[in-house]
C-alpha cells in the first residue's frame, strides 16, 4: 500500500470542553476521491475545519500528516501553500471583490472562465458581479467550486451544504471532482447526498467522532442508510463507547 497523501491517526478534537473528533483515523490516497458520509452534529465540518486550520479548532490529541509534513504543526496560509484548499459549507460574501478576482485569488495567471463554465456560470453574467449578498447561497457555491478548480489543489476538502442542494448542483459538483481527479489532485468529499458519494473511490462513515466503516461507496452509502441518525446525538452507532 502507497504511503497515504493525507494520514490521520487518533485525531481528538475538543470544542467547549465537549468532544467533537474521538480518536478518528482516515486516510486519503493520491489521486482519490475518499467520500465522508455522516449525520448532521458527527463531527465532518469540524474535522474540515481543523485540518486547514480554522481558528478555534485545534486537535487535542493525534496527528495528520499531508504528504510527510506535520499539518498540525502548521498555520493555515502554509497548509493552503501544501496544496491544501477547502470550499466552505457556508461561502463566504466579500463586499467589494469581484468573481473575477474572486475566483483568480488562488492563482492570478489563470483564466477564471473555464472554472465558471464547469461550474454552469456564464462568465460574461457573472465575472464583474460581487461576491456579496446580491448573490444567491447557490451562486455562491458554484464560485466557491469554481474557486477550487482554479487554485489546482493537490487535496480539496469539498464540504457540501447539508440543505439547498438540487440535481443540477449535484451534477456540477460531480464534474468539479472528476476534473480535479483529471488534473491530478485528491478530494476528500463531506457529503450528505449519496448520488455524489457513489462517485467517489473510497468512502467512510463517520459517527460521534469516529470512523465507523470504511469500504466500497456503495457498501458505506449502504451502512450509512442503514444506522444513520437525523442528528448525531452523540453516541457511536453499533457499539458502546468505551
Amino acid at each position: 500500500m502507497p504511503t497515504p497523501l493525507l494520514d490521520i491517526r487518533g485525531l481528538t478534537c475538543e470544542v467547549a470542553h465537549h468532544r467533537i473528533l474521538d480518536r478518528l483515523d482516515l486516510t486519503v490516497q493520491a489521486g482519490e476521491i475518499h467520500a465522508l458520509l455522516g449525520a448532521n452534529g458527527s463531527g465532518k465540518t469540524t474535522l474540515a475545519y481543523l485540518l486547514m486550520g480554522c481558528d478555534g479548532y485545534q486537535a487535542s490529541a493525534g496527528q495528520v500528516l499531508f504528504q510527510g509534513a506535520d499539518l498540525l504543526a502548521l498555520p493555515m496560509h502554509e497548509r493552503a501553500r501544501l496544496g491544501l484548499t477547502l470550499a466552505w459549507q457556508e461561502p463566504a460574501r466579500f463586499e467589494g471583490i469581484t468573481v473575477r478576482e474572486y475566483v483568480s485569488l488562488g492563482n492570478r495567471r489563470q483564466d477564471p472562465e473555464p472554472a465558471l463554465e464547469r461550474v454552469g456560470l456564464d462568465p460574461e453574467r457573472y465575472l464583474t458581479r460581487r461576491v456579496d449578498k446580491g448573490l444567491s447561497g447557490g451562486e455562491r457555491h458554484r464560485i466557491e467550486l469554481a474557486s477550487v478548480l482554479s487554485m489546482k489543489p493537490t487535496l480539496a476538502i469539498l464540504d457540501e451544504p447539508a440543505a439547498g442542494i438540487d440535481m443540477l448542483s449535484i451534477t456540477h459538483i460531480v464534474d468539479v471532482i472528476r476534473t480535479l481527479k483529471e488534473t491530478g489532485g485528491s478530494v476528500l468529499l463531506i457529503t450528505h447526498q449519496e448520488e455524489v458519494a457513489l462517485t467517489a473511490d473510497r468512502a467512510s462513515q463517520l459517527c460521534a467522532g469516529r470512523i465507523v466503516f470504511s469500504g466500497s461507496p456503495r457498501d458505506t452509502v449502504d451502512h450509512f442508510r442503514g444506522r444513520s441518525c437525523v442528528r448525531c446525538d452523540g453516541e457511536v452507532c453499533g457499539y458502546v463507547r468505551p
